[in-house]
C-alpha cells in the first residue's frame, strides 16, 4: 500500500509526464499550422494577392513570441519580432513551396522546449527554377499563457538541388 506522500509524488510525476506529452502534441500542431500558413502564400504556382499574403504573414508571425526570431539562413535572412517576421514573410523569393516536416525531436522542460525537425520542400524560385530543398530546423519554444509558440526558428539547408539532378552526387 502506498503512503499518502508516495501517492502524491506519483500523481505529481504523472501530471508532469502528461503535461510533457500534451506539450509535444501542441508543439507539433503549431508547427503543422506554421507549414500550412507558409505554403498557403502560394496558389496555382503564383504568390497570392497582397492582401491575402499580408494576412497569412501576420498569422505566421503570431506563431512566434513577441520577440521571436525567424532565421531562414544566408539565403533568406533573419527577422526578429512579430512585425519584422510578418514583413519578411509578406515578401517572397519563391513562387511555390510545400513544407514537409518530419522526424520531430522535441524536449519539453516546463514552459520551454526545444526541437529539431527534418524538412523536405519542393520549391520554385520567382525566376522559375524548381528545386528540392532538404535540411532541418532547430526551434526553441515558449509556453505563453498556455499556448506554445516559437521563440526562435533556424533553418539549416543541407542541399538545394535543381529538380532532375542526381541527389547522390550531392550527398556523397
Amino acid at each position: 500500500m502506498l503512503t499518502l506522500e508516495e501517492l502524491a509524488a506519483e500523481v505529481g510525476s504523472l501530471r508532469r509526464r502528461v503535461d510533457a506529452c500534451e506539450s509535444v502534441l501542441a508543439i507539433q500542431a503549431m508547427k503543422a499550422r506554421y507549414a500550412e500558413l507558409v505554403d498557403r502564400r502560394f496558389s496555382a504556382g503564383r504568390v497570392v494577392d497582397q492582401s491575402t499574403l499580408a494576412e497569412l504573414a501576420a498569422g505566421i508571425a503570431d506563431l512566434f513570441t513577441a520577440d521571436g526570431s525567424w532565421d531562414g539562413g544566408p539565403g533568406l535572412g533573419v527577422s526578429v519580432g512579430r512585425p519584422a517576421i510578418a514583413s519578411r514573410l509578406s515578401g517572397t523569393t519563391f513562387s511555390f513551396s510545400r513544407h514537409f516536416f518530419t522526424n520531430p525531436r522535441i524536449v519539453v522542460d516546463g514552459d520551454t522546449a526545444r526541437g529539431r525537425w527534418d524538412i523536405l520542400s519542393p520549391c520554385r524560385r520567382a525566376t522559375g527554377e524548381s528545386y528540392w530543398m532538404c535540411g532541418y530546423e532547430d526551434d526553441q519554444y515558449a509556453r505563453i499563457d498556455g499556448v506554445w509558440l516559437h521563440r526562435s526558428m533556424k533553418l539549416t539547408t543541407v542541399t538545394m538541388t535543381p529538380v532532375g539532378e542526381d541527389w547522390t552526387k550531392i550527398f556523397v
